[in-house]
């Protein structure tokens, strides 16, 4: 556990994790749940910082079976998984909550969405900065350093923390 930076509070057997047990990864992710020989074995879940959780099935370390639930209490279903897609682009707390009136735009799922700080986009676990390629959470910590792909996928596909003019724009 020092070697990682993981705490773990539980039994052992033979000098192994073993039954109930909650195991702290450094990234403040919470596993609650059985542990066998080492491993996540048996009912457990995983607690992340954001609020989400997995509550799974896992044998020797793998999942069987699992459920994800967002922080905002969305479920995700591999089969007939219809959030924010082609058929429907309502977010999840629109089809909660309604829609807005005409001309009040919603254009994240959090309402009113973050602040984007200037000259860095939204990449939904963070902040990026082009500038210095590196993403930060919401508090402002490290996060990792986007490699080239990601970096093209965030400037193509993100929230930007600036206006830009699109469409018609008469000679002033």
């Amino acid at each position: 556990m020092e070697y990682t930076g993981s705490q773990y509070i539980g039994e052992y057997v033979d000098g192994r994790m073993e039954g109930d047990a909650e195991y702290i990864l450094p990234t403040k992710t919470k596993y609650v749940g059985e542990m066998k020989d080492g491993m996540f074995h048996g009912q457990g879940t995983l607690y992340f910082p954001s609020g989400s959780r997995f509550d799974a099935v896992w044998e020797k370390g793998l999942v069987v079976k699992g459920t994800y639930t967002f922080s905002d209490g969305l479920q995700y279903e591999a089969e007939h998984w219809h959030y924010c897609d082609s058929c429907d682009r309502r977010f999840y707390t629109e089809i909660c909550h309604g829609l807005k009136p005409a001309g009040i735009s919603q254009l994240t799922n959090m309402d009113p969405p973050r602040k984007i700080p200037e000259g860095c986009y939204d990449c939904g676990d963070g902040f990026y900065n082009p500038a210095t390629r590196i993403i930060k959470d919401y508090r402002n910590r490290f996060l990792r350093n986007a490699d080239d792909d990601e970096h093209e996928w965030i400037i193509r596909t993100c929230r930007k923390g600036w206006d830009e003019i699109v469409g018609h724009r008469p000679k002033l």
